[in-house]
């Protein structure tokens, strides 16, 4: 349905009208480029003290390489995926990294040249084939493997995951690529996010594609917990279910999506209107045009939370609806009183996924760069309130969010449609940072539970140059910023016999491009976010996506 709310008085603006405008930034062209693997451990030169009671490897994941032989990719998401370990024990730090040996990565690496197709880059046909075997190649365009976007666990078993039906098994200790694993041999879904989430048990939830004769549908999935008892050296997803499909919108048009919520009783998936355009698919194959030019910002309709209860897979009739905005990162979400509280970072134009091109990246500094920034959205924090006690009963046009201390608005507009209006999470102070993205908590204890912190990067440029904390009560923040240092996403690691929700520490890798192989690990007290260490590591790592911190015992 197009959206009805254009004039609805309590819209915020654009969130990219609130942000300072950028002037002189840097190139960060450095962090775009590709780096060689370090496959065994090396030693740290560590500065201040790191806790002696941390004890895991830091592992993150993200491209690091952007051409083989003459073939260059054009996008960000596209390089190979490199797997980094950052080994903790003792107060002392060792690093090593990874190449992920994709299909993908092997088959390119032996042709010396970019054979399978990306996000962002189509692979030219085979210039040996003849003219019609290259044409009918254009309709075989397999899904990568080259899982570069996190870390991810199930049943026990660590896995790098892309937003493809594929992922691959790996080795936490020595980033050993083991065997590929495809969704579709376990449950009939096409695709799975790099997102999951975890329960308190072990399970994990997350959320897949399908499509067929009966039209486009999000599913939500679940993967049972370890099994007891002694475990063979094999990926097993066995056990693993479709809780509920949720029909698209419009089957011809299905919304992008790369992450979901979920509360302790209900998993929401979030329909926004970033569109796939299915048909324009179906002709780019054929004309050999990536795959991010077929998604669009299309404004005119709203962004629709569908609920489902977790436990039966039962979808709530009731339909809420906000005016268009989208999400890639959820930070937190949990039930209040008959509410479900959620907690995500959001911008008003959802047209900047295919922006993100090797080319925009290397721009030169200043003029040309601060240029393409300033026509970026920015990211911000907002709350939505879902009031989950809707009947037919339920007065209309009236507010029903009745938590103390809450902006958030919910209005009963029709038979079974309620529509939702956010609270802001921050103040004017955040603005400065140039917004916020990459949110994390301390999610092994407060994951789907009432929370007062989060951590996330500050984006004054167009990778992260801050550390954020911010503070939900008072919506103020700390921040950690220095000139020239671009930080990875923070993640948060509880401390032993924590009695606090901020007892712990916040890490993150910082990069920077002003000097060759100047990397550090960077680890932060969480309660006053003030550096406690570092460990400098002589290599270049390029901008990651995401990382998991892998506790040992």
């Amino acid at each position: 349905t197009a959206s009805r709310h254009q004039g609805f008085s309590s819209l915020p603006m654009a969130a990219s009208n609130k942000c300072p405008l950028a002037m002189g930034l840097e190139t960060i062209a450095p962090l775009v480029q590709s780096v060689e693997e370090t496959p065994e451990p090396i030693t740290t030169v560590t500065i201040g003290k790191i806790p002696c009671w941390i004890h895991g490897s830091f592992l993150r994941n993200g491209p690091g390489k952007f051409e083989f032989g003459k073939d260059n990719f054009n996008h960000w998401f596209d390089g190979m995926a490199l797997m980094h370990r950052f080994y903790i024990r003792d107060g002392e730090v060792t690093y090593s990294s990874r190449f992920l040996r994709s299909d993908s990565y092997v088959t390119n690496l032996q042709k010396n040249r970019i054979v399978v197709s990306e996000f962002g880059t189509i692979a030219m046909p085979d210039p040996c084939k003849n003219l019609f075997a290259r044409f009918f190649s254009r309709f075989k365009v397999p899904p990568t493997d080259n899982a570069s976007v996190n870390f991810v666990k199930y049943k026990g078993d660590y896995y790098v995951s892309t937003e493809t039906n594929y992922m691959r098994r790996v080795d936490p200790q020595s980033l050993e690529t083991k065997e590929k694993v495809d969704w579709t041999q376990y449950i009939a879904v096409n695709s799975a996010t790099a997102h999951p989430h975890y329960d308190r048990e072990g399970a994990s939830y997350n959320m897949g594609n399908s499509y067929g004769r009966q039209g486009f549908f999000y599913n939500i999935i679940r993967v049972p917990p370890p099994d007891k008892g002694e475990r063979e050296d094999k990926a097993d997803l066995s056990g693993a279910q479709v809780l509920c499909s949720i029909p698209a919108s419009d089957s011809r048009k299905p919304s992008y999506f790369h992450s979901f919520a979920m509360s302790e009783n209900y998993v929401v998936f979030i329909e926004q209107p970033i569109k796939l355009d299915l048909l324009k698919f179906m002709m780019f194959r054929i004309q050999g045009k990536s795959f991010h030019k077929v998604m669009t910002w299309e404004p005119q309709y709203d962004t629709i939370f569908h609920v489902v209860d977790r436990h039966t897979g039962e979808q709530s009739k009731v339909k809420y609806r906000t005016p268009a905005m989208f999400t890639l990162h959820q930070i937190n979400s949990y039930e209040d009183r008959g509410f479900l509280v959620m907690d995500m970072c959001c911008g008003d134009n959802g047209e900047v996924i295919g922006d993100f091109t090797l080319e925009n990246l290397r721009r030169a500094p200043g003029e040309e760069m601060d240029k393409f920034y300033n026509s970026m959205c920015r990211n911000l924090p907002r709350r939505y309130v879902l009031p989950l006690t809707v009947t037919d009963d339920t007065p209309s046009n009236q507010n029903l969010v009745t938590m103390p201390f809450c902006q958030a608005t919910a209005v009963k507009t029709g038979r079974g449609e309620v529509l939702c209006v956010h609270e802001e999470l921050y103040d004017k102070e955040l603005l400065q940072f140039g917004g916020l993205e990459f949110p994390q908590i301390n999610y092994a204890h407060y994951n789907a539970l009432k929370y007062r912190y989060f951590y996330a990067c500050g984006f004054g440029h167009l990778f992260s140059d801050s550390l954020l904390k911010m503070d939900l009560e008072t919506k103020k923040l700390k921040a950690w910023r220095q000139p020239g240092l671009f930080p990875s996403e923070p993640v948060f690691v509880p401390a032993p016999n924590a009695t606090e929700e901020d007892d712990g520490v916040v890490m993150s890798v910082i990069i920077t491009p002003r000097m060759e192989k100047s990397t550090f690990l960077l680890v932060l007290d969480a309660k006053t976010f003030t550096e406690l260490g570092r460990a400098e590591v002589p290599v270049n790592i390029p901008f990651g996506t995401h990382g998991v911190f892998n506790e040992m015992g």
